[in-house]
């Protein structure tokens, strides 16, 4: 089995010799900050990768206006392969590089998989336009980085599962980054990084590793802090008004409170 410390390298050299480029288009201006880099492992490994995903009935199902997916975060239950590749996105040489390319300051990973793990999508799973936590489960630190790393074979962009950047707010177009095979994204996430999920509407499964990088100091100028919030889509009125009522509400109770009333499940407990 491929071990963290061997995928860390790869991963590192690959994102090195593009960093220069990576950068560039990270730091586009007018747009949510994101860039993103194709065949990043070697295929094969990809693919292994790929199979030792856990079935839809293993996972935990989230489902309701806001989304409809799969998720796992408790990587020991699952083939070993799956916690290499995420805490392989850990490793100090994969920060530091992923440091220069996006310029953001004294991140560090996340060993707890806060909302990280692994995903799967299926036919009619989707994600709607939200905006992520903007701290960490004890609201100590900022989360101020996602790295998304797509690794189903084959997958088409017409078979939805695609990562949607709304760059000037839900009510506008939205730019559509490929959910590709091989494929790693970087995109920060601050007080304005509405994104969502196209839904899936095809046979197959989109399946996602994920990890976010935090900070004790936040991706913008300004201290700022938000629960998830989720939005309607343009073609969804009725559905946006229930959103943002339920993301107001969310909000006040826990600016008021400070810690979550109930502990999250999406967390890799490892005494267990």
């Amino acid at each position: 089995m491929y071990k963290r410390e061997f995928l860390a390298e790869l991963i590192f050299q690959k994102l090195y010799a593009e960093k220069g480029k990576m950068k560039q288009e990270f730091l586009s201006k007018g747009r949510i900050n994101t860039c993103f880099i194709d065949d990043l492992l070697p295929e094969a490994i990809v693919k292994e990768i790929y199979f030792a995903f856990p079935s839809p009935q293993e996972m935990a199902i989230h489902k309701s206006l806001k989304e409809n997916k799969r998720i796992a975060a408790q990587m020991n239950l699952y083939n070993p392969l799956l916690e290499e590749i995420i805490f392989a996105f850990q490793d100090s040489r994969v920060l530091d590089v992923v440091t220069e390319i996006t310029g953001l300051k004294q991140m560090f990973p996340d060993e707890n998989l806060y909302a990280g793990g692994i995903s799967l999508m299926a036919k009619g799973n989707f994600l709607n336009p939200h905006l992520d936590n903007s701290h960490d489960n004890d609201r100590e630190n900022y989360r101020v980085l996602n790295l998304l790393y797509y690794v189903t074979p084959d997958w088409k962009i017409e078979n939805g599962g695609n990562l949607e950047l709304w760059d000037n707010g839900v009510k506008s177009q939205q730019r559509i980054i490929h959910s590709k095979f091989n494929r790693l994204v970087l995109m920060v996430t601050n007080k304005s990084s509405y994104h969502s999920v196209s839904k899936v509407v095809s046979d197959g499964k989109r399946c996602c590793v994920s990890n976010y990088y935090f900070s004790k100091i936040p991706a913008e100028s300004k201290d700022y802090f938000h629960v998830t919030s989720f939005y309607g889509r343009p073609e969804e009125p009725v559905k946006d008004l229930a959103l943002r009522a339920d993301a107001l509400l969310r909000n006040f109770i826990r600016k008021i409170t400070k810690k979550r009333i109930f502990e999250t499940k999406h967390i890799y407990k490892k005494t267990k």
